[in-house]
């Protein structure tokens, strides 16, 4: 499987959805409960950079209710990420702002 991201003013944006309700061992997933979202918002890789030299920083989504369903979730955490992104000063990124 590859994971899909979006590409937003130099960063990388990777929408990160899972189940509200953790799976339990020998259980299958239960989306009937709906779905959390998270982002990793990531710098993009320049061909001199040594790999594993990227920084990037996850932010989750806080929301009063599960999102119905993983597209939802996915469209939420793209958003968010883009409205972080614009929301930082000039000179500075989101990799940089304090939580």
């Amino acid at each position: 499987m590859t994971t899909a991201f979006r590409l937003y003013r130099g960063l990388e944006i990777y929408p990160l959805v899972y189940p509200h309700r953790p799976t339990e061992p020998g259980f299958g997933h239960n989306y009937d409960e709906g779905f959390d979202a998270a982002v990793r918002i990531q710098a993009s890789q320049e061909p001199s950079e040594p790999a594993g030299s990227l920084r990037s920083r996850v932010f989750g989504l806080v929301v009063d209710t599960p999102f119905s369903n993983a597209g939802d979730a996915r469209r939420a955490s793209i958003a968010y990420a883009e409205r972080l992104i614009d929301a930082c000063s000039p000179g500075e990124t989101v990799l940089d702002m304090k939580s």
